[in-house]
């Protein structure tokens, strides 16, 4: 039987009156769950893990329903992230470039609105290439080595100085100090305690709810106690709604971000924030002439949500086809199918083509249920901005300790917390942007693993880095990226009045 036969029976999986519900309970809670910094879809899939037991749901049913929350929490954490400057993953800090300057300018309904699109273009794009290319994109992504994964992040890395506007040399500080504060804790290495200060609090490391809602939400709430009535004058306005113009200015960044977002998210372990950030700068430098990236541009919203959603997807062929999973969320979908004994793999779509097949089927219907279900909230969303300054602000304090504290149950980390929202207002009073530092610690624990262990396959070679053409052809676009710019201001300092043809001053 063909793909197209085999999906016909999982229609017929999916549109069963109870995993038609269960889909929509799924896709409704996943929506609030992202809105909410700090849960998360991890933890609430872990969380739901008893009831689908105590419930006795099919195992189809049980996935369509725990795959639907986990989807769906991709449409809703673009809300706090557009809306107050919040984000709750780390994909969506790359959301807040644009969409919070669109928010800010009275567009927060249009900016949801193409996220929201961007979000479904993603995400069902993904999941026919799901459907056709599963298998054999799987036992690819599995040739990929841990010296190729230290290239691959080694060329996200690079292209920070395209995702965050400003002197390319505060932009590189602020990583090097996401860097450094991704070390903090003990090294699973050796078991040393690393930039602990003694702290015990701290020999786990630093959360990254609580450096995401310090450095944004605190920081932002600081920032708008400044000016509380310009703040308020600014959240009224009442800007253009999306045109059908702008949604088809768009659509050549969602067909690139979702080539990008899936590739990335078959890839075990890599993540949908290395997707973000790969298909955001991909834009911003096939657009750098419109110098309208980092001011409100709907393509800097598209692009990062659509790769979101489409990595998020993505995220699901390794644990289907291979029984691998792709991402903290599918480990955990992957233990559900083990203890419904279950066992993922190639074999998973001929001896039990009711879950493999019924589960594809349920994502193209959850996304349509998402779209529908969130595009006529948009209107709903945006008056979140017009609640009043004394209420809205003790608001998204409350929101954001209350993620903060749901997260690790420390008191430290809502300290943490208070300390990042501070040197985040100081960093945004010095112009040192800080989306970089996020990327930089996200990404800084994933090369220190990957780093560390292909030099340990490799005795401590270094070479190991440059052992597949893979590698090599990484590393190259990320030399290509770091000299790009500098040639580019060699070339423009050589064209300037009065300089000797050829030769740049000084």
């Amino acid at each position: 039987m063909d793909a197209f036969g085999h999906l016909a029976g999982g229609f017929a999986v999916a549109l069963a009156p109870l995993n038609l519900l269960l889909a929509l309970c799924g896709s409704v809670a996943g929506t609030a769950i992202g809105a909410l910094p700090g849960l998360g879809p991890l933890n609430a899939i872990a969380l739901l893990l008893p009831l689908v037991f105590a419930l006795k749901l099919p195992p189809e049913s049980a996935l369509i329903l725990l795959a639907a929350v986990y989807y769906g929490s991709g449409y809703g954490g673009r809300i706090a992230a557009i809306l107050l400057n919040m984000p709750g993953e780390p994909a969506a800090v790359l959301t807040t470039l644009d969409g919070h300057p669109m928010a800010r300018a009275g567009r927060g309904g249009a900016a949801l609105a193409i996220s929201g699109i961007g979000s479904f273009a993603g995400a069902t794009l993904s999941v026919v290439l799901l459907t056709f290319l599963s298998v054999p994109l799987s036992r690819a992504a599995v040739g990929f080595s841990p010296a190729d994964y230290v290239a691959l992040i080694g060329f996200a890395l690079s292209l920070l100085g395209a995702v965050a506007a400003g002197n390319a040399a505060k932009t590189w500080a602020a990583a090097c100090l996401g860097l450094l504060l991704a070390m903090v804790g003990i090294d699973g290495g050796t078991g040393v305690e690393r930039f602990t200060f003694g702290t015990v609090e701290l020999l786990g490391g630093i959360d990254f709810t609580v450096l995401a809602i310090g450095l944004f939400a605190v920081s932002e709430i600081l920032l708008l106690l400044e000016s509380p009535v310009a703040a308020a004058a600014s959240h009224l306005g009442h800007g253009a709604r999306l045109t059908l113009a702008e949604i088809r200015r768009c659509v050549p960044t969602m067909l690139r971000s979702t080539g990008i977002g899936f590739v990335i998210g078959v890839l075990p372990g890599a993540g949908a924030s290395i997707a973000a950030a790969l298909s955001y700068s991909t834009e911003k430098r096939l657009n750098e002439r419109d110098g309208t990236f980092g001011r409100g541009d709907v393509r800097g919203v598209a692009a990062p949500e659509t790769a979101d959603n489409a990595a998020q997807i993505g995220n699901m062929v390794p644990m289907l086809a291979l029984g691998i999973p792709g991402s903290g969320t599918t480990a955990v979908l992957l233990g559900a199918l083990l203890m419904y004994n279950i066992t993922p793999g190639p074999l998973l779509f001929t001896q039990r083509p009711e879950v493999a097949w019924g589960l594809i089927a349920s994502m193209y219907v959850g996304n349509v249920m998402l779209l529908v279900l969130n595009l006529p909230l948009v209107g709903l969303f945006a008056r979140l901005l017009m609640v009043p300054a004394w209420a809205l602000y003790p608001l998204v304090i409350a929101l954001s300790f209350a993620g903060v504290y749901a997260a690790s149950n420390s008191s430290t980390d809502l300290l943490l917390a208070v300390g990042f929202g501070v040197a985040g207002w100081m960093f945004r009073k010095l112009g040192v942007p800080l989306v970089p530092i996020v990327l930089g610690f996200v990404l800084g624990r994933l090369l220190e693993d990957n780093l560390r262990r292909a030099l340990s396959l490799s005795d401590g070679d270094p070479m190991i880095l440059l052992a597949s053409p893979v590698s090599v052809v990484l590393w190259a676009l990320t030399l290509t990226a770091i000299l790009w710019p500098v040639i580019g201001l060699w070339k423009a300092r050589g064209a300037a009045p009065g300089a000797p043809p050829g030769c740049p001053p000084g």
